[in-house]
């Protein structure tokens, strides 16, 4: 018998359906002719905690750290275990096991680490799919590979995840346990990927509170021209009193200049105009649709995730939504016609967006190079009744239709317009934008452009009606939002200094990953760091603390980039595992040498930030005084 082990049950599904014969049930399995195909059901396994190693480290103890364990441990997810069985039983039979993980670092080790754990000897072959199209399935089974071919990329994640247990039980008991000798009694949670993001929050946070508007002046003229009327700005010389942005920082120039206005005649001096033409917005990831549910509909970025799972677990609405991809394969656009009709023709809003889309169009969304372990969000062809949904369903789901419908539709095309006025030896600007071809726009509610200019001839004349000054202040920047830190967590670059470090981060998936982002934001909401006031997420007083206790390179995101580094090098290089986790070891050396108890009460006593809710009753200390870990050594894609 060969045994196919899917990483979950749509793809097992899947492969089952491209497999000549009929599928038959079985346990936890299914069955076509020789083949059984069976399946995880996310990670079986998880890192063992601390006193699975020794009964003495259940007990939390500075003395303890760090905690180093000599030979790693797995050991069942509690609601793993009858799966786990299932495939047990069924490796007893098999002659042959095919490993169906996703083909990417996380899904070797998913897989891999089942069959290693239940000490399977036999040949084991690799099944890649990114596609859950059957053509797509049956090519792929078509062309299996030998699984030692991924040995490195399975050391890679094998060494992420043990690199993650290390940093997170080590970092948490130490700071929990200095916590606790400045009076706070509750477990201190420290991650590589949570603790970064919460130093995003703070930071944004101080910045808020320490911002210090300062005034500026802008003046402005409504100019009559040959063939209508627009507004122009004053752009003022080097000779004022100018910020860093050119704002004028002095009322007094440009309220004398706008004395002098009204009535003056002027020239255009220079005009510019150029044509633009705009491809539609990508097919979604998770997190470009978490981001855009959040502004336009003030959904959570869990809230979407928990709809997306119901529209492809339940609905069976959307294809696989956990994705970070935002391409679909070649292959699917022969079938895009009849997958949007059947998905859209019962609403409404759908169906008069499907009337206007041209099916001839291809756009650039449709790349096989571009599609990684799964492909961007769509609709899976099945009639939706959108009446049938609830509100926040539909909400989301129209977002992924109309995303992939709005391929068909043709750029947007704009024709935007600079000019430049001569008025008494001064310089005004002004611009407009006119809408060409409307395309996909239509579409999309998105923000008000900046309106047409009337028609403007280089050299023609001009003179000022009115004129006015209005007072500004500078704004801080605004707090984080469900939206903006996703956004913030996908694009983690910009948040780094160090060209080289932001480099890495580009090329990987920034802070976490489109399946634990979500799971990220809760947890520090749930664990006290975090509050949502309104739309906004702020740091609480202990969020703030625990952040400036911490060394500073704990908050930051580059750890992560350098991990990739080396995590790419036993990828791509073969690099060995060993020196990966010895430099992590040293590392976490020096930041427990760091965990100061004066340091913690100094910074508990002075944080500032918002007020956290009560603690739930689950959480803070376990009978015999030792804090819970609060899910410290849980398996997750990135803690």
């Amino acid at each position: 018998m060969r045994l196919i082990i899917a990483e979950k049950p749509s793809l097992a599904r899947a492969i089952a359906e491209a497999l000549p014969g009929s599928p038959r049930r079985d346990d936890g399995a299914l069955v076509v002719g020789d083949t059984t195909v069976t399946w995880c059901l996310g990670h079986l396994l998880e890192q063992a905690p601390p006193d699975a190693y020794d009964p003495a480290l259940k007990q939390w103890r500075l003395d303890h750290l760090p905690i180093l364990p000599s030979r790693w441990k797995l050991m069942p997810r509690p609601k793993a275990r009858g799966q786990l069985a299932v495939i047990r039983r069924l490796l007893k039979s098999a002659h042959e096991v095919v490993h169906a993980g996703d083909p990417d670092r996380e899904g070797q080790l998913l897989v891999q680490e089942v069959i290693e754990h239940l000490s399977w000897k036999g040949p084991v072959s690799r099944l890649l799919i990114s596609d859950l199209n059957r053509p797509a399935v049956q090519r792929a089974l078509d062309r299996l590979e030998d699984n030692a071919r991924f040995e490195p990329l399975y050391q890679a994640a094998q060494c992420r995840a043990r690199a993650d247990w290390l940093y997170g039980i080590n970092l948490t008991r130490a700071w929990t346990l200095i916590g606790r000798q400045a009076g706070h009694g509750g477990v201190l949670s420290v991650g590589r990927v949570q603790t970064p993001v919460l130093g995003l929050v703070v930071r944004r946070d101080a910045e808020i509170r320490d911002f210090e508007p300062k005034p500026f002046f802008v003046l402005w003229a409504e100019l009559a021209v040959a063939q209508g009327q627009l507004r122009a700005w004053w752009v003022p010389g080097e000779t004022h009193p100018l910020d860093d942005q050119g704002r004028l920082l002095a009322r007094e120039p440009a309220a004398a200049l706008a004395d002098r206005l009204p009535g003056a005649e002027g020239r255009l001096t220079a005009l510019e105009r150029r044509d633009k033409r705009q491809a539609p917005p990508l097919p979604y990831s998770l997190s470009a649709l978490q981001v855009d549910a959040a502004r336009r509909h003030g959904l959570s970025a869990k809230a979407t995730l928990d709809i997306c799972q119901r529209l492809y677990e339940r609905h069976q609405l959307i294809t696989y939504p956990r994705s970070d991809c935002r391409y679909l394969p070649e292959e699917h656009f022969a079938a895009a016609r009849a997958t949007l009709e059947g998905a859209c023709r019962a609403d409404d809003t759908l169906g008069q967006w499907l009337t206007g889309a041209d099916f001839s169009r291809r756009s650039r969304a449709w790349d096989d190079r571009k599609v990684g372990a799964h492909h961007a969000l769509a609709p899976t062809g099945k009639p939706a009744d959108l009446s049938r949904l609830e509100k926040a369903e539909a909400d989301v789901f129209r977002l992924i239709a109309r995303n992939v419908l709005a391929q068909f539709y043709p750029p947007l095309a704009t024709r935007e317009v600079k000019a430049e006025f001569r008025l008494l030896d001064e310089t005004f600007r002004a611009r407009g934008q006119e809408i060409l071809e409307p395309g996909w726009k239509p579409l999309f509610t998105t923000r008000d452009e900046a309106p047409p200019l009337p028609p403007l001839t280089e050299g023609e004349s001009c003179r000022v009606h009115e004129a006015g000054v209005e007072d500004r202040e500078t704004r801080p920047p605004e707090p984080f939002t469900d939206a903006s830190l996703i956004k913030a967590m996908m694009n983690i670059a910009r948040y780094v200094e160090d060209p080289a470090v932001r480099r890495t981060l580009r090329e990987h998936d920034g802070l976490g990953t489109e399946a634990t982002r979500a799971g990220i934001i809760e947890t520090l909401v749930e664990r006290g760091y975090l509050v949502r006031q309104a739309k906004a997420l702020r740091a609480t007083r202990l969020g703030s603390a625990l952040i400036a206790s911490l060394p500073e390179a704990v908050g930051r995101p580059e750890r992560t980039a350098l991990w990739e580094q080396r995590l790419g090098g036993i990828v791509e290089q073969g690099d060995a595992p060993a020196p990966f986790l010895a430099a992590l070891i040293d590392d976490l050396q020096g930041l427990l040498a760091a965990a100061d108890a004066g340091r913690m009460r100094e910074a508990l006593h002075n944080a500032r930030g918002e007020q956290a809710p009560a603690a739930r009753p689950t959480r803070g200390k376990r009978r015999g005084g030792s804090p819970r870990k609060a899910g410290a050594a849980r398996r997750t894609r990135r803690s």
